[in-house]
Formats: C-alpha cells, structure tokens, sequence
C-alpha cells in the first residue's frame, strides 16, 4: 500500500511562493495528485501528474502551481507562486483516484 508525507507548508504573504513535497513509499502508482481543504469548505482537486508526465490543473490554480514529479525519487513538487489568501488550506497529495488521506501540510497565506 503507497504511503505519502506531505512537507513544506508554512506562512507566506500574499504573492508569494511555497513548493511542497510530496515523498512516497509502497505499491508503485501511476497518478497522483494535490488537493487541498480550506476551512467550512469540501476539499477540491489542485492538480495531477501522471507517471509519463501528463497534467492536469484545478481553474483557481491554473497559471499559478506547477505539478511535478520525480519518478526515480519519487517524489511529486507543487510549486505555488502568486499565492492569494483564497489559497489558504491544508494540502494534501493522493494517488488518483484517492483512497487513504493523509495529514496533509498547512499552507497560510495571509497579511
């Protein structure tokens, strides 16, 4: 069974930049993503990565966050620039389609 520990997360200010790490161990997969829950709100899709490379990103986040991956580390990136407060949220990395949830890694981004 994968494993995924989410890293990275912390304070910035609004347009600034985050990259968090997603580091997995277990059953190999093909797919996996970033998704994200703010307070009150359903935890949406950020973005996926398949193993060849192919991605896929959320339309609030589109132009912002890169997903990426790194096959012999394995290890999946989500670089985060012009973060807006909106973007405030624990973010957590999945396979696809997801099954276990992690802790996920808290990104605030505020004033």
């Amino acid at each position: 069974q994968v494993q995924l520990v989410e890293s990275g997360g912390g304070l910035v200010q609004p347009g600034g930049s985050l990259r968090l790490s997603c580091a997995a161990s277990g059953s190999i997969f093909t797919i996996v993503g970033w998704y994200r829950q703010a307070p009150g709100k359903q935890r949406e899709l950020v973005a996926t990565v398949a193993r060849g490379g192919n991605t896929y990103y959320g339309e609030s986040v589109k132009g912002r966050f890169t997903i990426s991956r790194d096959n012999a580390k394995n290890t999946i990136y989500l670089q985060m620039n012009s973060l807006k407060p909106e973007d405030t949220a624990v973010y957590y990395c999945n396979i696809v389609p997801p099954v276990i949830w992690g802790q996920g890694t808290l990104v605030t981004v505020s004033s």
